[in-house]
Order: C-alpha cells, then sequence, then structure tokens
C-alpha cells in the first residue's frame, strides 16, 4: 500500500489509473478505523480496479466548541487494517495541505443541509461537502463509498453530486452494528462501560418504530413516542432530536403512507451519537 501526502503525488497516482483504464474506489474517512469502515473498503475492492482511502480529520465540519482536538486517532493502528484489507493507497493530507493560507472558498448544499443535525451544527455540513468535493477534484475516483450510519451527510454529498455535474457514482452502504445492535462509530470510544451498555437504546427504540410500520400506522406522533419513551427509560440519555421524515427531502412527515425514515441524534454524557432506520 501506498501511503500519499501530496495533493500533487495523490493526482499523479489517480491519473495513472485512469490512463490505464483502471476504475478506482474511494473511501473518505477521518481515521480511527472500525469495522463498519471496513465493510466500505470491502465494498470498494470487489467493484473497482484499484482503491483507495483517504484519512483526514477535517477541521472545518466541526464546530467552535466541538471534538476535533480529542477525535479519536490511531494512524498505525489504521495503516495496518487497511494495508491488510488490500487498499492499494492511502491518502493521508494534514490541514495545510488540504486549506493552504488565505483559504475562503467553500459548498454549501442549501435545504438538506438545514434540519436534523443542521440545526445544531450549522456549519457541519459546509465542511462535510467542502472537504468530500476537493478529495474527488484530487482523487477524480470512479466511485466513493459512505455509511448509511451518517444518512443526512450521504444525502447532502449525493445532491452536491448531482448540482455541481461530478462524475463520481456516491454509494451509499448499510450501516454495520455492534452485536447488540448499536451503531459503530469513531465516538462510541468515549462512552464509559455505563454508558455504552445504556446507548443500545437508541437501536431498541428504532427497531420499534420498525415494528409499528410494520402494522401500517399513519401516525407520526406514535413513531416518535415509542421511541422517545424506550431511550427515556435509560438515565442520562438527552434527545438532540428524534424525526420521521422524507427518505429523499428529509422533510418531516405528517402521516406514514409510504416509505419513512426514522432518525435521531441522542447525547449519552457527553457524547453524540446518531443513528437511523429506513422503513419501507
Amino acid at each position: 500500500m501506498e501511503i500519499i501526502t501530496s495533493v500533487e503525488e495523490m493526482s499523479e497516482w489517480s491519473r495513472e489509473c485512469a490512463l490505464n483504464l483502471k476504475s478506482l474506489g474511494l473511501v473518505p474517512t477521518m481515521g480511527y478505523l472500525h469495522e463498519g469502515h471496513l465493510s466500505l473498503v470491502r465494498k470498494a475492492i470487489s467493484e473497482n480496479d484499484r482503491v483507495v482511502a483517504s484519512i483526514f480529520v477535517n477541521p472545518t465540519q466541526f464546530g467552535r466548541n466541538e471534538d476535533f482536538g480529542v477525535y479519536p486517532r490511531d494512524p498505525g493502528g489504521d495503516c495496518a487494517k487497511l494495508e491488510a484489507s488490500g487498499v492499494d493507497a492511502l491518502f493521508t493530507p494534514d490541514a495545510e495541505t488540504m486549506y493552504g493560507a488565505g483559504y475562503e472558498t467553500f459548498v454549501e448544499v442549501q435545504h438538506l443541509s438545514l434540519p436534523l443535525c443542521g440545526q445544531t451544527r450549522p456549519d457541519h455540513f459546509r465542511g462535510v461537502a467542502t472537504v468530500v468535493l476537493k478529495l474527488f477534484n484530487i482523487i477524480e475516483p470512479t466511485r466513493a463509498y459512505f455509511g448509511c450510519k451518517d444518512y443526512q451527510q450521504l444525502q447532502v454529498i449525493k445532491k452536491m453530486v448531482r448540482d455541481l455535474n461530478v462524475r463520481t457514482e456516491v454509494i451509499g452502504c448499510p450501516t454495520v452494528r455492534e452485536p447488540d445492535g448499536l451503531a459503530m462509530s469513531s465516538r462510541n470510544s468515549y462512552l464509559s462501560p455505563s454508558q455504552r451498555k445504556r446507548a443500545v437504546c437508541l437501536y431498541e427504540g428504532l427497531r420499534k418504530a420498525q415494528a409499528l410500520f410494520m402494522t401500517h400506522e399513519t401516525d407520526v406522533e406514535k413513531y416518535i413516542r415509542v421511541i422517545a419513551e424506550t431511550i427515556s427509560i435509560e438515565s442520562g440519555t438527552n434527545p438532540e432530536y428524534i424525526r420521521l421524515v422524507d427518505p429523499d427531502t428529509l422533510r418531516d412527515l405528517s402521516a406514514v403512507h409510504g416509505p419513512a425514515l426514522a432518525i435521531l441524534a441522542v447525547r449519552i454524557g457527553q457524547t453524540r451519537l446518531i443513528d437511523n432506520a429506513l422503513m419501507s
């Protein structure tokens, strides 16, 4: 596996793939890799001739009082996992490489960035869209792979690609869960053992919403209530939002007469966790 740190070298490596008519898959990450990330790598390897992973903890998607400074990092362990998985190249730029002196250009996907996480993290998706477009321009991948746990992020990126005529195909992959159902996340490492046990309530609430959907229930408030009641059983849980939305537009549903997405963000102690369940 080649480890690349400069934009010029990464672009040259990618152009060589294109000249040799090789399809190129990209798995963008912020590192501290877990099985969820590695499932994206395996999917990319199965569908492309070459695969690049990127590791970059992107400062522009963190708010002023968020966890950029303490975000978990394990560069040595990440490299070993990616190489063992069969990744061909790893792009690991630093902030100066990605955002040099005087940087002032950003990408904003307006409506999809506003609800849900956008309400409490107003600049988050601007940072996500900007760094992803930069990676796409540097690497020019045939396909790029993202997890559906970050559902709003996935929709923002898909919309950006459509609107700006980016030639990369964006592929969403299923959420990977721990044996007890908790969605895998690098931020799970922040949880204490007791918080980790309580965190399963997010998945349990979503499962109850899915069961309600199977009864053909149309009342949105019943879905939200069953999720909220399940979460509230556990002490130290503080929902930021619990919503039932249209899977494509992320707009709140007034009634359930077709596909629906139950989506939530919950703080357990100081740790903010997100999850969702698509019902169709």
